[in-house]
Order: structure tokens, then sequence, then C-alpha cells
């Protein structure tokens, strides 16, 4: 199954439509909840966050964010804090620590593309002087607002999100797909889409 035949866990709850504390409704759990309240939507410009933020995404494709929060300390550790510039010289034996850490997503792909992306991220920075000045020029440098109301309405791909996942896959990055760019463009605050009834809305959007 293809990342982009599924839906966005984020965005299509499994139960009430209406989250506890008037939270998203994909926020479902303890660990959901400080993820949503704390982090999710909120405009990032810090190189590290975004690279981490970009590679816990490519590493989620096919299963739940719940499963990927829940590696997210192991992730850290195994990955040195996300570290780029350490990643991009990991070798064969490097990636077969990864793939025989537990704690971790263990598919040899995933793993591949983490070193492949590390080195594509160093590139950007090179050429841009920050990762972040390369990415929110996709928005303009403000996050896009959106105003919903209900979870059905939030997309699981856009323009934007078609021409990052274009111009990532041109540089040489993997598990890049405009399903995954959104969902990165979502957790890093390049768009707003907690729901006008979440808390959360106002206070992204005051961030912006």
């Amino acid at each position: 199954m293809s990342y982009k035949s599924i839906q966005n866990p984020r965005q299509r709850p499994r139960r009430s439509p209406k989250g506890e504390g008037g939270r998203c409704p994909w926020a479902e759990a303890e660990l959901q909840h400080h993820y949503h309240d704390t982090e999710w939507g909120v405009p990032s410009h810090d190189d590290r966050h975004l690279f981490e933020m970009l590679i816990l995404e490519g590493a989620q494709a096919g299963l739940s964010w719940s499963t990927i929060l829940k590696k997210r300390e192991n992730y850290r550790a195994a990955y040195h804090s996300f570290d780029a510039t350490r990643i991009a010289r990991y070798t064969a034996k490097d990636q077969a620590r990864l793939l025989a850490n537990a704690g971790i997503v263990r598919n040899r792909l995933k793993v591949g593309a983490s070193v492949l992306n590390a080195r594509a991220f160093l590139a950007v920075q090179a050429e841009f002087g920050r990762f972040d000045r390369y990415l929110w020029a996709f928005v303009g440098g403000r996050p896009i607002q959106h105003n919903l109301k209900k979870h059905t309405q939030i997309p699981v791909r856009t323009a934007e999100s078609d021409a990052l996942s274009k111009d990532l896959k041109l540089r040489g990055f993997k598990f890049v797909g405009t399903t995954i760019c959104y969902a990165f463009m979502q957790a890093t605050g390049l768009v707003n889409d907690h729901l006008v009834t979440c808390p959360r809305h106002a206070a992204c959007a005051k961030l912006a």
C-alpha cells in the first residue's frame, strides 16, 4: 500500500469527531495531547527540528503517528539527536545498527532514506544558508491559515505540498511524497490546520 493511498491518521479520527478538551479529534491519547498542545502547528524555523520532523514523517509512511510518537525518544537517541551532519556520514555499519534497533521502525528503505535525506538537507543548507529559508518560501514566508470546522475538511495534499514534494525529490530526498510533505507542513506550522473549535487554532494563528 502506498502512503498516498491512505488517509493521514492525524486528520481522520477513529472514534469521536470531537476531541477531548476541545482538541482536534486526532489527538486521542495523552502522548498525542502533549504533542498537539505544544508542537503541532507551531511555526518552526529551527533547522534541527525541521530535519527531525522530515525524518519522522517519512518513517511514519504506512503507520500511525502515535506509533512514531512512542518511538520518538528512541529515534533521537539512535540518530544522535538528529544531527544531520553526523547522519550524513553514516556508513553501512551505522545503518545496520539502526536496523537492529527495536526502538525505531526497522525498515531498510526508510533507514537508507534517512541518510540520503541528511546529505540532501546539508546541500540545501549550503545553497540557501538555512533549510528554513528554503522551506518557508513555499508558503511565501508566512503560515497558511485554514479556518476549518470539521476534520473531514482537512486536505491531505495541496498545491504547496505538491510543489515542495516535487522539488525535494529533484534534490535527492526520499519518502517525500506530497501527502508526507503536507503532514510535515502541518507539523512544523507552515499551515495551521487546527480546527477553529480547537483552542490551539487561535494560539498558532497569533504566532504567524
